[in-house]
C-alpha cells in the first residue's frame, strides 16, 4: 500500500522519559513551596485580605486539580498576586 506507515520499532526506552517527567513534577512542586512560604510570611495583614485566599486556593485546590501542562500557568497566576498582596501590605 502506498500511504502506509512503516513499521516502528516498540523498544523504546522508557526511563528517560518518565525522568523528565519526574524532574519537572519535582521543579513544579519546588516552585509551589517556594510560593506557599512567600503567602505565608505575608503576616496577619496580608491573611485579612480576600486576595490571600484566591491565592491559597490556587497553591493546593486548582493546583492539585490541574494537569501538569497547566500547573506552571497556575504557579505564574499564584505568584502574580502574592506580588500585589506583598506591594499592599508593605503600603498599609
Amino acid at each position: 500500500m502506498p500511504h502506509r506507515r512503516p513499521p516502528t520499532s516498540s523498544a523504546k526506552p522508557s526511563s528517560p522519559a518518565r525522568a523528565g517527567f519526574r524532574k519537572r513534577y519535582d521543579e513544579i512542586e519546588a516552585h509551589r513551596a517556594v510560593l506557599v512560604a512567600r503567602l505565608a510570611s505575608l503576616g496577619e495583614a496580608g491573611q485579612r485580605h480576600p486576595g490571600y485566599k484566591r491565592a491559597l486556593k490556587l497553591l493546593n485546590d486548582t493546583f492539585r486539580r490541574s494537569k501538569l501542562a497547566q500547573r506552571l500557568a497556575i504557579l505564574q497566576a499564584a505568584a502574580w498576586l502574592i506580588d500585589v498582596l506583598e506591594k499592599l501590605t508593605a503600603i498599609a
